[in-house]
């Protein structure tokens, strides 16, 4: 995004914190840790405040001339989305009550539906968080490693599949607050490990989850199922199919999802 369209989307944004009575994001002079998620009971928000409360207190001890980044926690709400205002109330009640040192930091707001609003958020953050229970595949995180936002984020679902451990992110077991906050302090601390990943994440964007590479994907389905061909995957990528057909070949050089995720034994 241009800096004017950041600017414009970001007075929207401050204007719904004002309304919320949450501080406001001040970029450049405000640096942020971001989880745009839904208020939803799987996708990890108690998680988030305390790795960020775990992270606070370490550096204020251990780095305390450093300033402090704030922790942004946003989202649309939605008609399927009955227990939104139930986690966002109890979200709110955990920050004003169990932390209120650290409340002058945190921003937790239910935004309008406006995906620009979301984008120059994550556009301008700092560290991306993706700290979910449980998940699918979750787009956002692909799209701070655009962004060349360092992630760290769950081992659930298909997060896996799109975050390079120790390349362009972090991946932690669900639940592990402390693992969280490690690597929040090493990426706050670390210029030189924040440059690698930052700049390994611009360096090797993966296709697959643009538009145009789901729209390779598609356009592929389309062309054979018309033709009344049928598409019999036999456990392979619809994008690798669609590569194949268009005579391709993938290359190991070439930026692609991971395809397939070993399971650590329980």
């Amino acid at each position: 995004m241009r800096d004017w369209d950041v600017a414009h989307y970001g007075r929207i944004f401050n204007a719904a914190c004002k309304n919320a009575e949450m501080p406001t994001i001040q970029h450049p002079d405000d640096q942020y840790i971001v989880q745009i998620a839904r208020f939803d009971p799987s996708k990890g928000i108690f998680d988030v405040l305390d790795a960020y409360e775990k992270f606070h207190n370490r550096l204020t001890r251990e780095r305390p001339k450093l300033r402090l980044p704030k922790l942004l926690i946003c989202g649309h709400g939605s008609v399927d989305d009955p227990d939104g205002a139930i986690i966002y109330d109890q979200v709110v009640d955990h920050i004003e009550h169990r932390i209120p040192h650290i409340r002058h930091l945190i921003c937790a707001i239910r935004l309008r539906p406006s995906d620009q609003v979301l984008n120059a958020l994550l556009s301008k953050a700092t560290i991306a968080l993706q700290l979910s229970t449980r998940e699918g595949f979750e787009v956002k995180v692909s799209e701070a490693i655009h962004k060349g936002v360092p992630v760290i984020a769950t081992r659930a679902g298909g997060i896996p599949l799109q975050v390079e451990h120790t390349k362009n992110g972090f991946l932690v077991d669900v639940g592990d607050t402390d693992a969280v906050a490690q690597h929040l302090f090493d990426l706050w601390t670390d210029e030189a490990l924040y440059h690698r990943m930052s700049e390994y994440a611009l360096s090797n964007v993966c296709d697959e989850v643009s538009t145009v590479g789901n729209t390779l994907s598609w356009l592929y389905l389309a062309s054979k199922l018309t033709k009344g061909e049928s598409v019999r995957p036999n456990g392979q990528w619809i994008n690798n199919l669609a590569f194949e057909e268009c005579g391709v070949q993938v290359t190991p050089e070439m930026p692609r999802l991971t395809r397939a995720v070993e399971m650590e034994d329980p």
